[in-house]
């Protein structure tokens, strides 16, 4: 399936890139809001490109070799942006961009367990080379049932947390579970059969809920929302799409914060979601949020 930006236009009217500009996506994923932006800064321009996944850079690169020279790509976390601008020597940017959605190729390709479609060894992390990072099977076969529940229910929203958590505990006591094969076979002994009247796949959010744990997705939002009139300019713009509640809550409440201090104001006072054509062509867009602010 290829690469399809959500809420492209709208992201490059509340960024509104300008010749010369510093930028960064620190979410590069399939690279297509990169490239908008990109075409805005024009030559005079500075695209800084972050991703955890290796595999994302690579095959940007490798897809856009007549831009060489036109963009810098960093093997890294968004949440280290201070850091890595100090480590560049490169300015406060001029613009942020983080789209917070689950890429399809790492879904697809990724080999590291992110799909409850695939019988993969459970990984999920973003970084394969992060040996300081629990993998999903480390969570899954060593957490107590307890935190199983927690992890399950506060980041996948999972009301049989506990029922899964509980089933989980009894499989491992009789073999590790390694693969995601395995776990959604565990998953659907837990649920009721009529799980959610059908309308999502019953693994859904607890391979969510141990993404999203595994990486400390939403401890690395909080740690760039903290510190972003470090890393953008006064006048800087910064838009974040998110994909669930959760996410969207702590990006509504750190905006909120911003504009009380005088700090920034919002571009969009409420959230930008997708309109019926774009979901027709992108069903992924439906859950989309786009909020932008300015600092000040």
């Amino acid at each position: 399936m290829p690469h399809i930006p959500v809420l492209l236009k709208e992201v490059v009217r509340v960024l509104d890139p300008q010749p010369g500009e510093l930028f960064v996506d620190g979410t590069l994923g399939g690279g297509g809001h990169t490239l908008a932006i990109l075409e805005k800064i024009k030559s005079r321009g500075t695209l800084l490109g972050l991703d955890w996944d290796e595999k994302n850079l690579e095959r940007f690169r490798e897809a856009n070799k007549e831009l060489k020279g036109k963009f810098t790509l960093i093997h890294e976390n968004y949440a280290n942006l201070q850091e890595i601008l100090e480590k560049h020597r490169l300015p406060k940017a001029d613009g942020l961009l983080l789209d917070l959605g689950f890429s399809s190729e790492q879904i697809e390709k990724s080999g590291r367990g992110f799909s409850f479609l695939k019988s993969e060894p459970l990984d999920m992390r973003y970084n394969p080379e992060d040996d300081n990072r629990a993998t999903a099977a480390n969570v899954i076969n060593s957490a107590s049932e307890e935190e199983l529940a927690r992890i399950i229910y506060e980041y996948g929203e999972e009301r049989f947390s506990w029922q899964i958590a509980e089933k989980i505990a009894e499989r491992r006591r009789r073999k590790r579970i390694l693969n995601a094969g395995e776990l959604v076979e565990v998953i659907r002994s837990a649920v009721p059969r009529n799980y959610e009247h059908g309308r999502i796949h019953p693994a859904t959010r607890t391979f969510q809920a141990l993404r999203i744990y595994v990486n400390d997705e939403l401890g690395n939002l909080k740690t760039i929302l903290e510190k972003l009139p470090e890393v953008i300019n006064e006048r800087g713009r910064i838009a974040i799409i998110s994909f669930h509640s959760l996410e969207d809550r702590i990006i509504k409440k750190s905006f909120q914060e911003l504009v009380s201090r005088k700090k920034g104001w919002l571009i969009n006072k409420k959230p930008i979601t997708a309109g019926r054509e774009e979901v027709n062509v992108n069903p992924k867009s439906r859950s989309a949020k786009l909020r932008a602010i300015q600092l000040i």
